[in-house]
């Protein structure tokens, strides 16, 4: 039987990884908060949805998105920045409802290292989550909405920055002056990675697991963005002098070595 996953939230990680999975025999039910957006993923072979999330509820045809899918996979980022302080954790409960109200049976939360805050050294999915930022607190809090359930089974994924096509941590860095954390490592994962990782989750059944998602080289920030800015022949950041503290190195110790999986490729394409 083919089987049916609603993607919430087909941007610049959703509709890529709905294309794979179109490929490999699924069906795919999948939103967008864009009106203009529908005819695009329509085209792309995916069932279209304008569904937005709210503290107050959920409006658009949640239900129907729902209805007929065995897997929901749920990739909408707090977007707390700057003065925004909204209740991202009350949008994924009423979303959690809807989905005990369907009879999900299974469900993939993508969520963020920040959850493990400003903690030093190597970071792996035993680490006590310490989230110093209101988007890593509210993300741990919506992860426990998921997580050890009945209703369903969850598996979250921890994604380190997310870098791929048009999308690059360098292009906002460059030019900047006085940065002091360039003795921090880089915890990134390449958008074909995310999709890999995905992927046999689904496809292997890795469910009621909690995974940190990052490729396993970590260079310092001023090397790799020094290196990264090169390539891209754009002004590199500048870094004060190195301070005592090398941040915080994350470990996707399950996916590597308990899963056996193997990224594919590298931050530095």
């Amino acid at each position: 039987m083919t089987k049916t996953i609603a993607i919430l939230g087909c941007g610049w990680l959703g509709l890529p990884l709905a294309e794979a999975l179109l490929k490999k025999g699924f069906r795919v039910h999948g939103s967008t908060t864009s009106s203009e957006k529908l005819s695009v993923l329509s085209s792309r072979g995916i069932r279209p949805f304008l569904i937005s999330l709210s503290e107050e509820g959920i409006k658009g045809g949640i239900d129907s998105f729902l209805d007929g899918a065995n897997i929901l996979f749920i990739n909408v980022p707090p977007r707390l920045r700057g003065k925004k302080r909204g209740n991202y954790v009350k949008k994924m409960w009423w979303l959690r409802e809807a989905a005990i109200a369907s009879k999900m049976e299974k469900i993939i939360f993508a969520s963020s290292t920040s959850v493990y805050g400003s903690l030093e050294g190597e970071v792996t999915e035993t680490t006590l989550p310490i989230p110093d930022t209101e988007s890593g607190k509210q993300l741990l809090a919506a992860e426990t909405l998921f997580k050890d359930r009945h209703d369903f089974k969850a598996t979250i994924v921890r994604f380190g920055g997310l870098i791929g096509p048009k999308r690059h941590p360098v292009t906002f860095l460059s030019g900047r002056k006085g940065l002091s954390n360039g003795n921090h490592y880089v915890n990134l994962i390449q958008q074909s990675d995310c999709i890999l990782v995905l992927e046999n989750i689904i496809l292997q059944e890795w469910w009621n697991d909690v995974f940190n998602a990052v490729y396993p080289y970590h260079p310092t920030k001023e090397n790799y963005y020094r290196l990264a800015a090169k390539k891209r022949e754009i002004q590199p950041p500048e870094y004060e002098h190195y301070n005592n503290r090398k941040g915080k190195k994350i470990i996707a110790h399950k996916l590597i070595n308990v899963k056996m999986l193997t990224l594919e490729t590298s931050i530095e394409d």
